[in-house]
């Protein structure tokens, strides 16, 4: 089964509705992020204040969303999503109302907490979909393989489209209204999404007796790779703000952002044509090597065309990277505990682009007070926030080739289990792991 025709039948089993319900449903949550991080910084003159409310927003999220997704393990998707996308659109309005109001910052750190908290993963959601969609067709294996490509292509796209529609909105209206416009859209299309056929039902209280444990070794580092990929994430949005600001055009800094996942939403597509025998720990050491050496050059780039072509080639590992660990999430986790596992990668995510924002924030105000030492003295405020990029891509290198056989030791025994297969195509372990 070819990856074209696996696509084809994975629309055709759901329908073209539910793929562009499900795609719009994310973007609120790419736009929130950055939209915060614009308005804050405008409203209040500062990197520091900005990177910290987009960072309260995704920590809370990230603590958030595992509840959510072990929630809607047990009651279903459609009563938890439903929620969230009332409670987060009026969150969303209420960042709005304080940052425009001149709220004091703990303040604002509330709210966009709050906010936060009730914004719902779609995409880790939507991934939780594709193997009751797909159950009893002959070859679920691909499948369900190339449905989670097409997820990480569908994700890069929303933060492509996410900060490309802040920046055009920010440079249209204002920031304000870029978050107006998420809310809006979290309204609409993320109720629809909760109300989708393909909503799966609950499963009641888990017995973990029964089902294995949550959280392991492998577990723990896969959360731990999605952390250090968020940290990049956080950490090159505000480094790029801090650039295009400081070149006169702050909304542009959403549109470079884009450029993060114009490259890898394409790699995601091809990622579905990439052979069993090149197992996932082996595409993990590969995608964050290429991460590594295509995000140094931005400790050298001073100018928005040299950050448009660097974040555009970087773009090209960041899918692969992040298939890669949720493919790996969903092979070695209980099937009732799938939902949960893939919003706890989102959550870890959403702590790693906490901590690249306030980081990065802190220290590109500190640069231009000229308060940083040593080799860092004379850098600007964008090089300073590069700095942690490039050193999270560096941990995350570390990270998958010394935890490479875990992963591959991990994956062997799920492939072990064939329940995890519904009497289709399970995977043949005469040609070679997955790991």
């Amino acid at each position: 089964m070819t990856s074209l025709d696996s696509y084809r039948r994975l629309f055709g089993l759901v329908g073209p509705t539910y793929v562009a319900v499900a795609f719009v449903a994310r973007i609120p949550l790419a736009m929130a992020q950055i939209g915060t991080l614009l308005l804050v910084a405008q409203e209040t003159g500062s990197y520091g204040a900005g990177g910290a409310t987009a960072g309260a927003l995704a920590v809370a999220n990230a603590l958030g969303s595992p509840v959510a997704g072990s929630l809607a393990d047990r009651l279903g998707q459609r009563p938890v999503v439903l929620l969230q996308s009332s409670v987060g659109a009026v969150g969303l309005v209420g960042v709005v109302v304080g940052a425009t109001q001149g709220a004091p910052l703990p303040l604002l750190l509330v709210v966009a907490a709050l906010a936060g908290l009730a914004l719902p993963q779609v995409g880790p959601l939507a991934r939780v979909r594709w193997r009751p969609v797909t159950r009893g067709e002959e070859h679920q294996h691909r499948l369900v393989a190339t449905a989670f490509s097409y997820e990480g292509a569908a994700d890069e796209a929303s933060f492509v489209l996410g900060p490309a529609l802040v920046g055009l909105v920010a440079a249209l209206v204002s920031p304000a209204g870029a978050l107006l416009v998420a809310a809006t859209m979290l309204a609409v299309f993320g109720t629809l999404f909760a109300l989708h056929r393909t909503a799966p039902p609950g499963a009641g209280r888990v017995d973990t007796s029964t089902t294995g444990p949550l959280v392991t070794g492998a577990v723990l580092v896969l959360l731990a790779a999605q952390f250090f990929l968020g940290t990049l994430f956080g950490s090159i949005q505000t480094g790029t703000t801090v650039l295009a600001t400081a070149e006169g055009v702050a909304g542009a800094a959403g549109l470079l952002h884009a450029l993060l996942g114009v490259g890898s939403a394409s790699a995601a597509i091809v990622y579905a044509s990439l052979p069993d025998r090149f197992r996932l720990a082996d595409r993990l050491v590969v995608a964050a090597v290429a991460l590594l050496v295509l995000s140094a050059p931005l400790l050298l780039v001073d100018g928005l065309l040299g950050v448009a072509l660097v974040t555009l080639a970087l773009g090209f590992a960041v899918a692969p990277y992040m298939v890669t660990t949720f493919t790996l999430a969903e092979r070695v986790v209980p099937l009732a505990r799938v939902g949960t596992a893939m919003t706890l990668l989102a959550g870890a995510t959403g702590l790693g682009y906490a901590a690249g924002s306030a980081v990065a924030g802190r220290l590109a105000d500190a640069a231009r007070a000229g308060d940083l030492p040593g080799a860092l003295a004379d850098v600007g405020g964008h090089t300073a926030a590069y700095v942690v990029t490039v050193t999270a891509t560096a941990c995350a290198t570390v990270l998958a080739v010394l935890a490479r056989r875990a992963l591959v030791r991990a994956a062997e025994a799920s492939e072990a289990d064939t329940t995890r297969w519904d009497g289709a195509e399970a995977p043949d372990p005469s040609v070679a792991p997955v790991a």
